[in-house]
């Protein structure tokens, strides 16, 4: 894996409001309860994941099944660069598939994802955030893609 152990470049933002962004992401980190001085309430997350609830109170649950399918989850802050009330995010996540996810059974692969995302913020706390990750590419270094590979190595 390449993550890094640097500190991320940051650009454009108010303390609040980088502390606000990098604990958004140690909530993904198996601490759902961070998002409550992350985000608002009404927190806008753009998509939703399927079955998942709109609000901070619907990323929770969401959260918790993450941490139990990836239980050493880490994600690294490449880069976030500011303007007013808002922040755009370049990062990594990686871990290992030791829980279902997305249906797939637990394959005990490591995987590091890029994710790109736009968040706005007011008040120190985030309001929206649209979000991109590599689940495809994620697919592939589990092992879950093509769908037949992971039946034929069984």
């Amino acid at each position: 894996m390449m993550s890094t152990t640097t500190e991320p470049r940051v650009t454009g933002l108010t303390p609040e409001e980088r502390h606000a962004v990098e604990t958004f992401y140690r909530a993904f980190e198996g601490k759902p309860d961070l998002l409550d001085t992350a985000v608002t309430e009404d927190w806008q997350d753009i998509p939703l994941a399927p079955h998942q609830e709109p609000g901070r109170d619907g990323m929770k649950p969401l959260i918790a099944g993450f941490a139990a399918a990836f239980p050493d989850a880490k994600v690294t802050i490449l880069e976030i660069v500011g303007a007013p009330g808002r922040a755009a995010v370049r990062g990594l996540i990686s871990g290992t598939h030791r829980g279902e996810w997305f249906g797939i059974a637990p394959t005990g692969k490591p995987f590091e994802m890029p994710i790109h995302e736009f968040h706005y913020i007011a008040n120190g706390r985030l309001t929206h955030t649209w979000h991109l990750e590599d689940w495809f590419g994620w697919l592939l270094q589990v092992g879950a893609w093509p769908v037949g590979k992971q039946g034929a190595a069984q």
